[in-house]
């Protein structure tokens, strides 16, 4: 079946795409989600606004309504335009990881600015009212109606609806790699449905893990004019050289189609990565990991604070959980153990005691032949060692909370890579080594991401990653999906 000078031989996969309308219902879906987001916004800083009129007008009733009006409705006008200019209602970054969420900050940022600087130009007297109150009210509202909507649209993406049909264009390897993120990721929101090889085939015939092959890599351009894909993830292969590239981003121009390049050199992302051009030539630039310098020291300045903040606010659970220990079965409320951290620095970890006195002797030893863990790690899931109460504080990640002590002394972060053994530091490589460069972590992206179900390569990718990729965004991030994996008891055993 020939259409726009293409030859495809899947016309069955084409012809399916068509009659579902795949491209059609993805740019419905996120036209209506786009709004929904953008309604959200409107109604929300409107909502905060005259909330704080009527309550704060009540005050100064003299003053208040001669520059109410003016004040109330300038404001609400100037956060919505400074989200609209700094593309924080975006479709692209719409429910897409930190981005979205820094966006609406950088744009409710600019607002306050210029704000501030017509409040000191008109010298309002009540202008310290919308920059210390208002706007923080209404990103607090904002942000957390935004966080709600990405729950919904998480939960559509895993039944399999709202999702972005992709065309992907590459090697088998990279391809195969990539579908099997998409799909064990679905929140991310992409779909996979199809691709196009160097000769048009897969390992699997005309299949590639049940995804079908369109066509060459050379129809590319083609395919999404006629099939409507909304992404073009272009993964490597050597037919992809700068002037293809180019040629093909091209080719897409006037498409509702994004062309994602995968860069090939190694696992980077987040602030590191800049695009510069130098003597007309794009280049990716990757800067040096941030180990030292001033966001480290905020981040040992949060770390105590909020260790010391947390530690106050969970005294009386902390209390009660060590009078059950006590109470389960025979010896002390507390475990203490060594652990490496930061440098290769050894320090005592403190945590509540889950298992019977003598868990690390002979016990073990006799367990050794049925150990589940992944890699060096040593994990039963029904371990004859646990009490009943050390169960229950395993599974919500209770038995953790005493390293908050760790945190507040300095031998730990609130957030980092997992506090190794000192005998599975002994075995690491001198890549594995790189989790030793920062403090390790109360929680990280180990955490998040199934804990103890995760295959030993894996936790060993995440912990690298974090200590490449670290920000403080990522720290926020990473702190409030903690709450979430704690609840649902993912891999904690």
């Amino acid at each position: 079946m020939r259409q726009g000078g293409l030859v495809s031989p899947f016309p069955a996969a084409r012809e399916r795409l068509s009659e579902e309308g795949i491209g059609r219902t993805a740019i419905d879906w996120e036209q209506r989600y786009r709004r929904t987001v953008v309604i959200s916004d409107t109604v929300a800083t409107a909502l905060v606004v005259t909330v704080i009129g009527d309550f704060f007008g009540v005050r100064d009733a003299a003053d208040w309504h001669e520059k109410w009006g003016i004040l109330a409705f300038g404001t609400e006008l100037l956060v919505l335009a400074a989200l609209a200019v700094g593309r924080a209602w975006a479709p692209a970054v719409l429910g897409q990881g930190a981005e979205e969420f820094r966006r609406l900050g950088r744009a409710l940022f600019a607002a306050t600015v210029v704000l501030a600087l017509g409040g000191i130009a008109l010298t309002s007297r009540n202008i310290k009212l919308w920059i210390f109150v208002a706007i923080p009210a209404i990103a607090l509202v904002t942000m957390t109606a935004r966080y709600l909507l990405r729950l919904w649209l998480h939960k559509q993406r895993k039944e399999g609806r709202c999702l972005r049909p992709v065309l992907a264009a590459g090697s088998p390897s990279t391809l195969r790699d990539l579908i099997d993120r998409t799909r064990k990721f679905p929140h991310i929101g992409w779909r996979i449905e199809a691709v196009c090889t160097t000769d048009g085939h897969g390992p699997d015939g005309d299949q590639l893990d049940g995804v079908p092959v369109v066509g060459r890599l050379t129809d590319v351009a083609g395919h999404v004019s006629r099939d409507g894909y909304r992404v073009v993830a272009v993964t490597s292969d050597p037919h992809w050289s700068p002037e293809r590239l180019r040629r093909l981003a091209w080719n897409l121009e006037g498409s509702d189609a994004e062309m994602v390049v995968a860069p090939v050199l190694m696992e980077v992302a987040g602030p590191r990565l800049h695009v510069d051009a130098v003597l007309g030539i794009p280049l990716l630039r990757v800067s040096m990991p941030a180990f030292t310098g001033g966001r480290r020291a905020v981040k040992g300045i949060v770390d105590r604070l909020g260790a010391a903040l947390l530690l106050l606010l969970l005294a009386p659970l902390m209390a009660a959980v060590a009078l059950l220990v006590l109470l389960d079965s025979r010896g002390g409320a507390f475990y203490r153990q060594r652990r490496v951290g930061k440098d290769g620095q050894e320090f005592t970890i403190l945590k509540f005691r889950t298992m019977v006195v003598g868990a690390d002797g002979a016990a073990r030893a006799a367990l050794a032949e049925q150990n589940e863990g992944a890699g060096p790690l040593f994990k039963l899931r029904r371990d004859p060692r646990v009490t009943r109460v050390g169960a229950v504080l395993r599974r919500y990640s209770l038995d953790e909370l005493p390293q908050l002590f760790n945190v507040l002394t300095g031998s730990m972060s609130l957030v980092g890579p997992r506090p190794p053994l000192p005998e599975e530091s002994a075995a690491y490589g001198p890549d594995i080594r790189r989790r030793l460069l920062v403090k390790p972590g109360l929680t990280g992206l180990w955490q998040i991401s199934g804990r103890s179900d995760l295959p030993w390569e894996e936790a060993v990718r995440l912990d690298l990653r974090y200590v490449e990729d670290w920000s403080l965004a990522l720290d926020t991030v990473i702190l409030w999906k903690t709450l979430r994996a704690v609840l649902h008891g993912q891999g904690a055993y």
